[in-house]
């Protein structure tokens, strides 16, 4: 047997040995193979690489395949059109079905083909998911297929068989393919999910955090301080003047941290500890709290994203209202323009509302505190229920719409948010922090197919709706003779 017959042996070997790897092990050593790349080519690339090779080594080297070949294998080789036939071509998956998941990889971890196998034969099936190909992912196996039955019912199926064939070693995801839009189902190890920890704990940094929000708490409710914040320092006993409204705001923003520790409890989320964020601007942005765990599905989702802003919201409505009824404690009050009421179109419609006729511009009035301490409140909520990112507005909106109707809504938030950074120092600051550290994108779910009820949708879209009417300005003016007349 001539040399060269020899060396398209050799390459013969290398491509049937690369046939029989699983998935996983291939993604490691090789780089992803384009989709325009054909066997002919690999094999024309592979002769090319031997042919490179030192010529006493490469005759060694072929000898001693050659004489590991099997009959079989030797018949096999008999045209390159049945090496064609016979080459697999194994494209790895794009895109990215896991988005937000921090897997800690290790090329160690792979999934073997004997576990491919029972994942496909009997974990899935013709009833739950119907597996047409698998593509290696990340650490795990992606697998494209026909969805049968209800998402959900079809989901615990497939986690009772996952369970009972390997325990905890695996975990499933039932999403949808970003490059498609149809269902597929993730499968990864366990251990590659367990959360990374970082060098300070986050209790320390969380108490640093609430010890700032409560001075600017403070300090916001000191208009004097206000005006000179570097004589902040030199005056910290004038602080105590605003107690009283930061005792109010955080009580509401307590309130709405408190929702959602309950609602969490109640369907099995576990939060971080919460990260209170200072502004010297309206005293708090809120708390930023991650979500430790995966989260089952979006109705699990929404009703912990929802339950903050529905807490906050009812009780800030409550004490602005007892606020614009109630008469000021010390009898003066507080005394200012009207103008302030058209910074939300919620409260310049519920000042006029209830204040009638005495509200006019240019004539300044006085009113009880609670209403400017109970407004700052329900700005917080609004704030945070912006459909952006992962604030509660951005998992409200993915927990009703889905990944990419709410990511496209983000995207278009944010940019409205940096318009209005041109006229307002606090959307500025806003749209900085959830560009940095609230922008997502939100880890995925377990199943991410199954719509929450429409009820709980109905209360995200009141909650997203309500802080719109919270941050809009009231654009009318209070006093009617102030309106122009048009001549019809």
């Amino acid at each position: 047997m001539s040399l060269i017959h020899r060396l398209q042996l050799v390459v013969l070997q290398k491509q049937m040995e690369l046939q029989r790897l699983t998935p996983v092990q291939i993604i490691f050593p090789m780089p992803r193979q384009t989709k325009d790349e054909s066997p002919s080519a690999e094999l024309l690339n592979s002769i090319d690489t031997v042919q490179n090779v030192d010529g006493d080594a490469r005759a060694d080297s072929a000898s001693d395949t050659v004489q590991n070949i099997d009959g079989d294998a030797r018949a096999n080789a008999a045209s390159d059109s049945d090496v064609q036939e016979q080459v697999e071509v194994v494209d790895v998956a794009s895109g990215s079905p896991l988005p937000g998941m921090k897997q800690q990889l290790d090329e160690s971890v792979t999934i073997p083909k004997a576990t491919i196998d029972i994942l496909k034969d009997q974990v899935f099936g013709f009833d739950t998911f119907f597996v047409t190909s698998h593509e290696p992912y990340e650490g795990g196996i992606l697998f494209k297929g026909n969805l049968r039955g209800v998402p959900a019912k079809s989901f615990e199926k497939i986690t009772t068989r996952l369970q009972n064939k390997f325990g905890d070693e695996y975990k499933v995801f039932l999403l949808i393919n970003p490059e498609d839009e149809k269902p597929v189902a993730v499968v990864v190890p366990k251990q590659t999910l367990e959360p990374a920890t970082g060098a300070i704990p986050e209790w320390a940094a969380a108490a640093v955090f609430g010890v700032v929000t409560i001075f600017t708490l403070l300090l916001r409710n000191v208009p004097v301080l206000q005006d000179n914040l570097l004589s902040t320092f030199d005056n910290l006993e004038l602080l105590k003047d605003g107690l009283s409204g930061a005792l109010v705001t955080a009580l509401i923003v307590g309130v709405h941290e408190i929702g959602h520790i309950l609602a969490a409890k109640d369907v099995g989320v576990k939060l971080a500890v919460p990260y209170f964020v200072p502004s010297w601007q309206i005293g708090s942005f809120g708390a930023i709290t991650r979500i430790v765990n995966i989260v089952r599905n979006r109705e699990d989702l929404l009703k912990v994203a929802a339950a903050g802003p529905v807490a906050g919201f009812s009780l800030g409505f409550v004490l602005l209202l007892l606020g614009f009824i109630l008469p000021p404690s010390d009898g003066l009050g507080l005394v200012v323009d009207p103008t302030v009421f058209h910074e939300s179109f919620l409260l310049g419609g519920l000042a006029k509302l209830i204040l009638g006729d005495a509200l006019k511009e240019g004539t300044q009035l006085a009113i009880n505190p609670l209403v400017l301490w109970a407004w700052a409140g329900l700005l917080i909520n609004a704030i945070n229920s912006i459909p952006a990112g992962e604030l509660d507005g951005g998992r409200i909106a993915f927990a009703m719409w889905g990944r990419k109707i709410s990511s496209r809504l983000s995207s278009v938030t944010i940019g409205l948010l940096g318009l209005s950074s041109l006229f307002s120092d606090v959307a500025f600051y806003w749209v900085v922090l959830i560009f940095f550290l609230q922008r997502g994108p939100i880890a995925p779910l377990s199943e991410e197919i199954t719509e929450p009820e429409n009820n709980y949708i109905g209360i995200g879209v009141a909650i997203l709706f309500l802080g719109l009417l919270v941050c809009l300005p009231y654009p009318f003016p209070f006093d009617p003779s102030q309106l122009t007349d048009f001549d019809l």
